[in-house]
């Protein structure tokens, strides 16, 4: 589901916003919940791919009232238009706060950037998945599209599918990542028979590799000793614990576990 092809579930349209890296400015999410207020049911939720949800908004004709639609883009929160499906960018969540190799949310902006600046990644399944690791291991073990797992400061190791490619420098993974998408809507097919994901397709995208040494062990939740956390356990933000998480000066990042780390 996105904002422009909204889902119709029992209780009115369902919507996602498609979070890069979970990063999530806390003014944003102080609109969305006016807007969840105003036309939903009045809940934030959050998925198990760091993203947001809202249900139970109007549907007319399968789409949503431009009224409501003007509204979420005022969150900011939907940089594109045309692009909105394809930006499914998982990171691990505490990059660049606490531990982890390399900082990699200069990557993820990059790669954000790079996917909506490329007309024809449009057409990317909406299930298609970029994941990053910044070299905890927190991620490592996530099914994904395409990706790269940290090695050390400078390097990381591209993931293709459920296998290994090139290991590459950090500074060039948005763009290896943004060269493979493309490669895989040429090799993907054209009808009701098109591959969904990377592990369907009958090619392979690049020479298979042996998973790099400094790969780490998956490390499942991180610990968030020293980081301000909080957990969202059955995934919903109520207009209460909305109104505790935003604060000035703050931002936000959605876990894939149910959370919500409140940076610095």
């Amino acid at each position: 589901p996105g904002v422009l092809r909204p889902w119709p579930a029992d209780d009115g349209a369902l919507i996602r916003l498609r979070l890069a890296g979970g990063h999530l400015p806390a003014g944003s999410l102080e609109i969305l919940a006016q807007v969840a207020h105003d036309h939903g049911d009045g809940q934030v939720y959050l998925t198990g791919r760091a993203n947001l949800q809202l249900r139970a908004l109007p549907f007319v004709d399968g789409q949503l009232p431009d009224e409501v639609v003007d509204a979420v883009v005022r969150t900011g929160l939907l940089p594109s238009r045309s692009h909105e499906l394809a930006r499914n960018l998982m990171c691990s969540p505490l990059t660049g706060i606490s531990g982890g190799r390399a900082d990699l949310r200069p990557v993820v902006r990059e790669l954000d950037e790079r996917l909506c600046a490329s007309p024809g990644l449009a057409a990317l399944p909406g299930r298609f998945l970029f994941v990053l690791d910044d070299g905890r291991g927190d991620l490592v073990d996530r099914e994904t599209d395409l990706g790269a797992v940290v090695l050390d400061a400078d390097t990381a190791q591209l993931r293709v599918g459920a296998g290994w490619g090139a290991v590459v420098p950090l500074p060039e993974v948005a763009e290896e990542l943004v060269q493979l998408a493309h490669r895989f809507l040429l090799e993907r097919g054209h009808d009701e028979t098109a591959a969904w994901h990377v592990a369907e397709l009958e090619s392979r995208l690049a020479p298979p590799a042996p998973g790099d040494a400094r790969v780490p062990a998956a490390s499942g939740i991180p610990s968030y000793d020293g980081v301000l956390h909080v957990p969202v356990p059955d995934g919903v933000l109520t207009p209460d614990l909305v109104g505790e998480l935003v604060g000035p000066g703050h931002d936000l990042v959605v876990t894939p576990w149910h959370g919500v780390v409140v940076t610095p």
